[in-house]
């Protein structure tokens, strides 16, 4: 028996891909479909985010972003659920010289990379996001990103789960015996049998195993437009401040997020929701006349290096899927193959392989070969 811990999108979607090779798999959750996931803005912007030092978080990103269309459609047939998936682009915009600088560097690091991005003066912004302030002073359109609708990407994968053993308690620590997994322990006292276990807790990772992953909070808010107010996933740099706006086709548009390293917090502060507002009205003045929908925190589970953990992970049995902090969307594709390779025995993807709990063993415990 398997058991994977936590039912976010990461936890179901390597469920259903487990379950698919003939594996048996049982979820433990209190609240499947919640979480970080529920929250979430839902932006497939590996090229449009890329910052300095992270080329392997690149390939990553790649990756699991060019798995979207097939595994968006694999949903739709079995479930008839559309999870939302566009690939309509991401535009990143500067509001002053000093934003504009900084994308311009972006720029000349995403082409010395080979990345197809276009570099846009403010007019050209405006063209593509005609809500954009006159004060826009340019911007980098990545055409080959896009965005999903993470709820109705978890309405799916739950579907698709539909027959699989959910037990809907928190898990309250591993059973370990001789150095090997032999099952969980439920907050009941009941202990689940596992011979293997896929701890994709998110943020609360770290109670249940040895593993670098802490609680990163992010404020969120929902709007709602009655006319076409956005095309495109979009970013914005607003005086050295950083910030986004996703559209969904139905009108409601997704601004986020906060940053915050609080522990868990998880209140809905003024002065976050202000921050949030203030820089998307510096960008799009309109937006002040938006309908309010919802308010939420959540918590992004971040690692020293705010890349993935992916792979066996302490005793035997234990593989960790965790630590996705701001991308556990866009990695959910790629994560959920490559652990279901790893339970089915197979060799994960190139992709995954500098991102196992190894690379933060000390330097004297590493092993030769290790993944650090």
């Amino acid at each position: 028996m398997i058991v994977v811990i936590g039912a976010g999108a990461i936890g179901l979607a390597v469920a259903w891909r487990a379950s698919q090779r003939g594996l048996p798999v049982t979820l433990v959750d209190p609240e499947p479909g919640g979480g970080a996931s529920h929250v979430a803005a839902g932006m497939l912007t590996p090229v449009g985010e890329l910052q300095y030092g992270e080329e392997d978080h690149l390939r990553l990103g790649l990756d699991s972003r060019d798995r979207y269309p097939e595994f968006a459609a694999e949903l739709a047939d079995l479930t008839g659920i559309d999870i939302g998936y566009r690939r309509e682009g991401n535009l990143s915009v500067a509001y002053d010289g000093d934003d504009l600088a900084f994308l311009r560097d972006q720029h000349d690091f995403q082409a010395s990379l080979g990345l197809r991005t276009e570099l846009l003066t403010g007019r050209e912004c405006r063209r593509l996001e005609p809500m954009l302030a006159p004060s826009v002073r340019g911007g980098i359109l990545a055409p080959d990103d896009g965005s999903v609708d993470p709820r109705k990407l978890l309405r799916a994968l739950l579907a698709a789960c539909e027959g699989l053993p959910i037990v809907r308690e928190r898990a309250r620590e591993l059973v370990v015996e001789g150095g090997r997994v032999r099952g969980v322990r439920l907050e009941s006292g009941e202990v689940l049998a596992a011979e293997r276990v896929v701890l994709a807790a998110g943020s609360w990772s770290r109670e249940l195993a040895d593993l670098p992953v802490r609680p990163v909070k992010g404020q969120i808010l929902r709007l709602h437009s009655p006319y076409p107010f956005l095309t495109r996933a979009t970013r914005g740099l607003v005086r050295g401040f950083s910030m986004y706006l996703v559209p969904r086709p139905d009108g409601e548009l997704v601004v986020g997020a906060t940053q915050e390293e609080l522990g868990f917090d998880s209140r809905v502060t003024a002065g976050g929701l202000w921050e949030l507002l203030r820089d998307a009205r510096t960008l799009f003045p309109g937006i002040t006349e938006l309908e309010f929908k919802e308010v939420k925190a959540s918590f992004r589970p971040g690692s020293p290096d705010n890349a993935p953990i992916l792979g066996p992970a302490g005793p035997e049995g234990l593989l960790a899927a965790t630590g996705h902090f701001r991308n556990g969307i866009l990695l959910t594709p790629l994560t959920a193959d490559a652990i279901a390779d790893l339970l089915d025995g197979r060799e994960p993807p190139e992709a995954v392989r500098p991102f196992g709990p190894g690379r933060f063993a000390p330097a004297e415990a590493a092993s030769p070969g290790d993944d650090r």
